[in-house]
């Protein structure tokens, strides 16, 4: 009877150990099939002779950055992503924070359908939608504007961030609100003094979601603006695709690497906030 628990115990825990390596090689694969061309991109920047293979260079050379870092090829498309992709997140982070208020604090039977709907508008895909947009930008001269883009950045973004604002806000504890009203403070003083601040790595995940998801759009900029000089640079990166195939990868490369920079420096100053977690923590004590 020992001899056949024992036998048992054995053959379930080989069973276990052969899922594992399953399961890590399976991880391994994805975590390869990010890693390639993470590494082709920044090997690529340092080859002169960059190709579509991932190799060490033969000799490292910053030749490709000083043939990109250029006003026209770099420096203003940077500009114009850091003034449309800037300007739609503060818009949608406030938007958001307001609407998202209502909802977390006040009990309505409409709350629940405006939620559901909220959730339907943040699976339309954008393509479904911007021919009646592109019209509409027409009629009200909004079209080749970089405010009209922006609106239409914040407007894209906003019912998931409103979603997610909603969740974030509803871990607040309300208790904290009632006795700044007892001290007759305003519901938006409420707001901005005691929420936002309290919901800060909330605040932080809607702004770098919201700035990374216009940072990367290629189709509303490209569709809404049409004076070059205004092109952001996920539209300018087109530019390094030559007729005929033609591709400078070496270029391509440095480009996306710097390209890439301002979205790491955002989660860096925000890791902090987004690894701190909720500060409430005896806050409604005694």
């Amino acid at each position: 009877m020992a001899l056949l628990t024992r036998g048992t115990g054995t053959t379930l825990k080989s069973r276990r150990t052969g899922r594992r390596l399953a399961a890590d090689a399976g991880l391994l694969v994805v975590a390869a099939a990010f890693a390639l061309p993470l590494a082709w991109v920044v090997l690529s920047s340092l080859d002169a002779h960059a190709d579509l293979t991932v190799k060490v260079p033969d000799g490292v050379t910053l030749s490709n950055f000083d043939a990109v870092l250029k006003p026209d090829i770099t420096f203003t498309p940077l500009l114009n992503s850091l003034i449309l992709c800037g300007g739609g997140t503060l818009l949608t982070v406030v938007c958001a924070a307001l609407a998202a208020y209502p909802l977390s604090r006040f009990r309505s039977r409409l709350n629940r359908p405006f939620l559901l709907t909220i959730l339907f508008a943040t699976s339309l895909p954008i393509t479904a939608i911007m021919v009646p947009v592109y019209a509409l930008f027409v009629q009200v001269n909004l079209i080749d504007t970089m405010q009209g883009t922006i609106f239409f950045f914040a407007a894209s973004q906003l019912p998931f961030a409103i979603w997610l604002m909603k969740n974030f806000m509803d871990g607040v504890p309300k208790e904290l609100e009632e006795a700044a009203w007892t001290d007759g403070a305003s519901s938006f003083q409420s707001l901005v003094r005691i929420v936002l601040p309290l919901m800060g790595p909330g605040v932080a995940v809607v702004t770098v979601f919201s700035f990374v998801m216009m940072w990367g759009n290629f189709f509303v900029p490209f569709m809404l603006l049409l004076t070059p000089d205004q092109m952001p640079a996920s539209v300018s990166i087109n530019e390094f695709f030559g007729n005929r195939g033609m591709v400078v990868y070496g270029q391509l490369a440095a480009f996306s690497v710097i390209y890439s920079t301002p979205v790491l420096v955002l989660y860096v100053l925000v890791a902090r906030k987004l690894g701190g977690g909720f500060a409430l923590g005896g806050a409604v004590k005694g």
